[in-house]
């Protein structure tokens, strides 16, 4: 058995570079960054922030909501697999190219406030029916115990 699976979360690089092919099909590349803080170890050497660039690519309805709504900066989850591939350039050199294909996208990065004009007005309720739902409701849910935290037993 085998797993190639790739999890990822940071901001995009640059807008999406969409094409449609022949076929109907629609795909999506774009440079994706993701980012391991800086840090100091226990011994005073400092370790500097380290950026590694993926190179990104989504199909058909993915590539389509990439089109739309994601955006350079944009933060970005994704779950995809890592594939290779290689070409010879004009002088004969093979270069090799890693991608993620991306299998699962949620964009983490928060969509624009409303204006108080465009928000719908709020629900006017009586103080006292919101006391006796939630009253009600309190009573309907069991309680549970929590159980106690997981031995971590492992050796890593």
């Amino acid at each position: 058995m085998s797993v190639n699976k790739v999890i990822l979360i940071g901001h995009v690089g640059k807008d999406p570079d969409v094409r449609s092919l022949a076929n109907g099909a629609k795909v999506a590349s774009f440079p994706f960054a993701t980012t391991d803080k800086a840090y100091t170890l226990q011994n005073g050497t400092q370790v500097p922030e380290r950026t590694e660039w993926h190179n990104i690519i989504v199909w058909n309805r993915t590539a389509e909501v990439a089109e739309k709504y994601i955006h350079k900066g944009d933060k970005l989850f994704l779950e995809g697999k890592i594939r290779t591939r290689s070409y010879d350039d004009k002088n004969g050199v093979k270069h090799f190219i890693t991608e993620v294909f991306v299998d699962f996208m949620e964009m983490l990065t928060p969509k624009p406030q409303q204006t108080a004009a465009s928000m719908p007005p709020p629900t006017q309720q009586p103080m006292q029916n919101n006391l006796s739902n939630r009253q009600q409701e309190s009573q309907q849910v069991p309680s549970y115990q929590t159980p106690p935290p997981p031995v971590d037993d492992l050796p890593f």
